[in-house]
This record gives structure tokens, sequence and C-alpha cells, in this order.
């Protein structure tokens, strides 16, 4: 079984400004390079699971969902880090449909293709929805947040390097 950490882009890879579909507009949150090399340098999976509710609301195309995730996969690949697969949900809020966060159909597929084990994974997200769909699916929780927030997360981290060197302390127990 492998160990993987799922993460919600939007908001803890990269900066969210409110429906990120222009490339040019794409850019990494500090430190989100440096602690993706280091999570998977810990020999976890990195798995992106997504809602993308800008494509069933009309404000863009799941070709242009594409072509950011396409510079973003790009840029970590010149920077020898390997997202194993991004997952995405490209329905409006309104849809219900299942694999929505909080929903968790895209973390129960990513867990299912990749033989990941639960029990040594973590959800990593900058909202709430992110951390219901890790505690359903299973998973350690961590929030990424500059301000006091509780959703029962397991921890809250400013960045993903310390969500690295949270990850690296607790495998160390």
């Amino acid at each position: 079984m492998n160990k993987a950490v799922f993460l919600d882009r939007d908001g803890t890879i990269n900066i969210d400004y409110g429906y990120v579909s222009d490339p040019k507009k794409f850019e990494f949150l500090p430190k989100a390079i440096e602690g993706l090399r280091k999570i998977s340098e810990l020999g976890y999976l990195l798995i992106i699971i997504s809602n993308q509710s800008g494509i069933g609301r009309g404000y863009y195309t799941i070709e242009d969902y594409e072509k950011v995730t396409k510079k973003m996969l790009d840029y970590l690949t010149l920077q020898n880090i390997k997202i194993a697969e991004c997952f995405y949900c490209p329905h409006s809020p309104e849809s219900n449909c299942i694999c929505r966060k909080p929903g968790t159909k895209m973390v129960e597929d990513a867990i299912a293709k990749w033989k990941v084990d639960p029990k040594q994974s973590y959800f990593i997200g900058d909202k709430e929805s992110d951390i219901k769909a890790g505690s359903l699916s299973g998973l350690k929780t961590i929030l990424i947040s500059n301000t006091p927030k509780t959703f029962g997360q397991d921890f809250t981290a400013t960045d993903l390097m310390n969500v690295a060197d949270y990850i690296l302390q607790s495998s160390e127990k």
C-alpha cells in the first residue's frame, strides 16, 4: 500500500484569486514548491483533489482548467516534483453531484487507483470542505490558514513547508 498526500489546488498550492482559469495568472503560494518537494522526498504520492465549480457555472471551460493544470505540472516537473494525478469536479454546488468536496468520490477513486493506505495519508486544504472530505475518507487532515479556524482538522499550517515539517515530525514518532 502507498502513502499519499491529497491536496486541494487553489488556496493550497497556488494563490486563489477566485476562479483560477488563466495560466498567465497562475502563481504558486510562497513555500509551496519547497513543501511539495519535501513531502515527495518523504515518500508520499502527491494527488490533487480540486473542486472547479467555475466550469459548471460557465466562467471557464474544461480546456481552460487543463491549460492551468498543464502549466502547474510542467513547472513542477522542471523542479523534479511529480504529481501522481489531478482529480477535479467540474460541477457547480447546485448540481448536487457526488464528486464535489466535501463528498468523497474523488478521494475514494484516487485511493483505489493508487492503492493508498488512508491511515498513512493526509488531506491538505484551505477550506472546510477539504477537511471534511479528508476526515470522511479516513485521512489525517491539515488546514492551510494564517488565521485560527477550527473545522476538526488534525493540524493547522501556514504553508506547505510547514505541512512537510509536521508530516516529518509525525512520521518520526
